[in-house]
């Protein structure tokens, strides 16, 4: 048994209230974008249910850049200037305003019409240009648009079919092998820390996510997310744990038990 696959040794069992138990179109939970619309207005609220998103988003910067450097051949000094981003299940923008303050070409999508309008408020208020969309990531791949960065941040723990998710992920890729593609995920272990503190500490201890946010049959392994994303031509050949910190919030490093960041290339097509 590998270190990240220590813990609970399989998906739980038994019936789970709230997200994850609804009725699904595509890769999205009706249940999981019912909750998140009713948060709509806590994004941005410093003392909110988000608090601790917002903490983690200097450390989730700071994978993806040190990611942009290793897999596309940015220079550490560069900014995201040129880069074509898409940030699935933005929410209200957390991490998509400071990637477009680095320059980046940013669209952010998410099904939840609340968060979409609170990012656009947000955006609007910062002197932000983004591209928001306030529709499933489906729809968005049906445009046959492409991406030089696909970015999933704490979202595929709340996806319907994590599968067919990674697939999609792959799918705003462009085919054509001189333009390289980088998939980045953060999520959470569906080890021991992670459910006993990503969940129940976190939501009903802590305070630090919204009561009821998460449903831990749906967090995943390291090597399973590996392993799913390599059968949707993603190379996750990066996993990096994201630790509380004193001083920064949180940071990048140690072993992924909770929180992990993970990115990889996707593949061209045959």
């Amino acid at each position: 048994m590998k270190a990240d696959d220590k813990g609970v040794s399989g998906p739980i069992s038994g019936p789970i209230s709230g997200p994850g138990t609804g009725t699904v179109a595509g890769t999205v939970d009706n249940a999981e974008i019912a909750y998140f619309d009713q948060l709509g207005d806590d994004w941005w609220d410093p003392k909110g249910p988000f608090a601790a998103l917002q903490r983690m988003t200097p450390a989730r910067v700071a994978y993806i850049r040190q990611q942009v450097v290793r897999c596309l051949g940015r220079s550490p000094q560069d900014r995201l200037d040129g880069l074509s981003v898409l940030d699935i299940g933005c929410g209200g923008g957390l991490l998509a305003e400071p990637l477009a303050r680095l320059g980046a070409e940013v669209t952010g999508v998410d099904a939840s019409h609340e968060a979409i309008e609170a990012a656009r408020r947000h955006a609007e208020a910062s002197g932000l240009t983004i591209d928001y969309r306030a529709h499933s990531a489906e729809d968005l791949l049906a445009e046959g648009q492409y991406f030089d960065l696909i970015i999933a941040s704490e979202v595929i723990e709340h996806t319907a079919d994590r599968p067919a998710f990674l697939s999609l992920m792959a799918g705003f890729a462009d085919p054509d092998p001189a333009r390289p593609a980088l998939a980045v995920l953060t999520t959470l272990n569906r080890s021991l820390p992670g459910v006993v503190l990503g969940k129940y500490a976190a939501e009903y201890v802590l305070g630090l996510a919204p009561k009821g946010a998460h449903d831990p049959k749906r967090f995943v392994r390291p090597s399973e997310l590996q392993r799913e994303a390599m059968a949707a031509g993603i190379q996750l050949d990066d996993i990096t744990g994201i630790r509380p910190s004193l001083l920064k919030g949180f940071d990048l490093g140690g072993p992924p038990l909770i929180n992990y960041a993970a990115a990889g290339l996707v593949q061209p097509g045959p």
